[in-house]
């Protein structure tokens, strides 16, 4: 019983059994339609009953909130719709240092730009995180699945399947980057029709992306998704640039050079490795912004400019693919 005991005490916390910090509270998820990503709950590698997310405020201003979820452990989007559909559906994966997935500023916040003025439809992904127990390809299987739910359904949404982008925020961009690596990776088993669709998203935009699992990790990235002192080959076979090859999607890597949190030498070794692999790819590189600036810009800076790069050259890859 005392060993028991031991272990019990040793074990590291589920997300959601951690204590909430202080000026933290529980909150609700974002107004939009909530789309599970498996069916009847059939979770990959998921034994027990699902618990319920749970969503955390950080923020003391409700005019600007900060939320997380944590917890997930039933996968799923939630859906932001135009009112007048531009045709392309773009799958985002927040951040949170694959301890918490970013409500706000990597999700909501893209609301009144990315789908009010431009048109596009975003399914933001709640995907799994890492925990004691659980396979480190739980977020990349969730990402594969989001990919192809999107594009079975993007016909009765007045969407195009063949092109469904990523973008990627942080810890986020590395699942981002992940699936668009390994987007035929046998991560998961077949539970539908749907998984026999491709998940290769047609574009990638990573920003302030997690890329590499050596030298330039973000270190509670990697100690949480493979330990604190991974073996080497672990951490190459989780080391994105490590596995660009030809045949992956376009790719437009966006950083801030004085990022303190994830070092922008993750953007930059990722660039060349989509140089060496012939990969479409643009890096832009800006010299102020930190790490985490999302939507939260500052009006006339070099800066606030990204999500217009990022919407220019995903609607020129939409063109391109509609001349050939």
């Amino acid at each position: 019983m005392l060993f028991l005991c031991v272990l019990l005490t040793l074990a590291p916390a589920r997300a959601s059994d951690v204590p909430l910090r202080d000026g933290q509270r529980l909150a609700g998820e974002v107004a939009g339609e909530r789309l599970p990503l498996w069916p009847d709950g059939q979770v990959p590698g998921q034994s027990a009953p699902a618990r319920k997310a749970r969503v955390v405020e950080r923020s003391p201003d409700p005019a600007h909130p900060d939320r997380f979820v944590d917890g997930i452990d039933a996968p799923y989007m939630i859906v932001h719709a135009p009112p007048r559909p531009n045709g392309q559906a773009v799958l985002v994966i927040p951040g949170g240092g694959y301890q918490r997935v970013v409500i706000d500023k990597e999700g909501s916040a893209l609301v009144p730009d990315w789908v009010q003025r431009a048109g596009f439809t975003l399914f933001v992904l709640r995907y799994r995180l890492p925990q004691p127990g659980r396979d480190r390809q739980a977020a990349l299987a969730d990402a594969q699945r989001a990919l192809r739910v999107v594009r079975d359904q993007a016909a009765r949404r007045g969407l195009e399947a063949d092109n469904v982008a990523v973008m990627g925020f942080s810890a986020g961009g590395h699942v981002a980057a992940r699936l668009a690596t390994g987007f035929d990776a046998p991560v998961y088993p077949a539970r539908d029709a749907i998984d026999q669709l491709s998940a290769r998203p047609a574009r990638a935009v990573l920003v302030y992306p997690v890329i590499d699992m050596g030298a330039h990790a973000h270190s509670g990235s990697r100690g949480r998704l493979l330990g604190e002192r991974p073996d080497p080959a672990l951490a190459t076979q989780y080391s994105v640039q490590e596995h660009v090859h030809a045949d992956m999607p376009p790719t437009m890597l966006i950083h801030a050079n004085d990022d303190r949190v994830v070092s922008v030498h993750n953007s930059e070794v990722m660039a060349q490795a989509l140089a060496r692999a012939g990969v479409e790819h643009e890096l832009h590189v800006f010299a102020h912004g930190g790490h985490g600036f999302g939507m939260r810009l500052q009006p006339g800076s070099t800066l606030s400019q990204w999500p217009a790069l990022a919407q220019a050259w995903l609607t020129a890859g939409k063109d391109a693919e509609g001349s050939r």
